[in-house]
């Protein structure tokens, strides 16, 4: 019963070697073909003036599917192999009888956990530039249709007529500005003859009372005389007052009796 045991764990070990030595291979050519191809996507890239499609993209896109599926059926033949290896030292007696069992199946789950990591990372690093480059290739061509079409001449058109409306524009702003430079300075030449007709007046009427202060200082007669004829011009305002005031009153009573 002990040597049965023994030799269904050593089959189990060798299958899960072998697996590991195959996943080990595949997982090797898996990143070459993810390597390469970035690298033929980038020369390409490099080249702007290459228009036509790479050749083996297609290819490399079937074997990066067919590779894909290969890794992930050995990928559960590992699994399965490790699940039975489990349950074989998990059986009451093993355990007790050799340590070195458990030690030897974590050794096997680290290698499938690293498989694994490896696997999923290298595909989605491949998926990522396949998806960017897919995105950037559509780009390039929208690119290469629209200046290969008439969305060239179109463009230029439209750039011409803005470039021309932004001339006519500048040309009514400068129209503008000159019409208003001159009104200002029309309206500031009538303002300086406004100015020089209103200090000559004032030169004059300063000359005239000049003039009178004078002749009132050689004619005390007139003075007096300038002072009577105030007198009388007050006496016949008060006048003139009162009586408006008298009407005014008498108008007030008539008009409430």
């Amino acid at each position: 019963m002990a040597a049965a045991n023994s030799n269904y764990w050593e089959d189990l070990r060798k299958q899960a070697r072998q697996l590991e030595n195959e996943l080990d291979l595949k997982l090797v050519s898996f990143s070459k073909l993810c390597t390469s191809y970035s690298s033929s996507r980038d020369g390409r890239r490099g080249d702007s003036s290459d228009t036509t499609p790479l050749l083996n993209n297609s290819t490399q896109d079937r074997m990066f599917e067919t590779m894909s599926v290969e890794i992930e059926q050995l990928l559960a033949k590992l699994t399965g192999i490790n699940d039975k290896m489990a349950e074989y030292a998990s059986t009451p007696g093993v355990t007790s009888l050799n340590a070195a069992l458990m030690h030897t199946l974590q050794r096997h789950r680290d290698i499938l956990q690293d498989y694994t990591h490896e696997f999923h990372k290298t595909k989605s690093n491949f998926l990522a530039i396949r998806e960017r480059e897919d995105l950037l290739g559509s780009v390039r061509k929208d690119i290469e249709t629209y200046k290969s079409g008439s969305g060239v001449n179109n463009r230029r058109t439209e750039l011409f007529l803005k470039e021309h409306e932004h001339l006519r524009n500048s040309d009514r702003l400068i129209e503008d500005t000159i019409s208003i430079a001159m009104a200002t300075k029309e309206n500031m030449t009538s303002q300086r003859g406004v100015l020089k007709s209103i200090q000559s007046r004032v030169n004059t009427l300063a000359s005239i009372l000049l003039v009178l202060l004078q002749r009132r200082n050689r004619f005390p007669a007139i003075n007096s005389l300038i002072q009577r004829i105030n007198l009388r011009k007050r006496r016949d305002s008060l006048i003139l007052g009162g009586v408006i005031g008298i009407c005014t009153i008498l108008l007030l009573l008539y008009a409430f009796h």
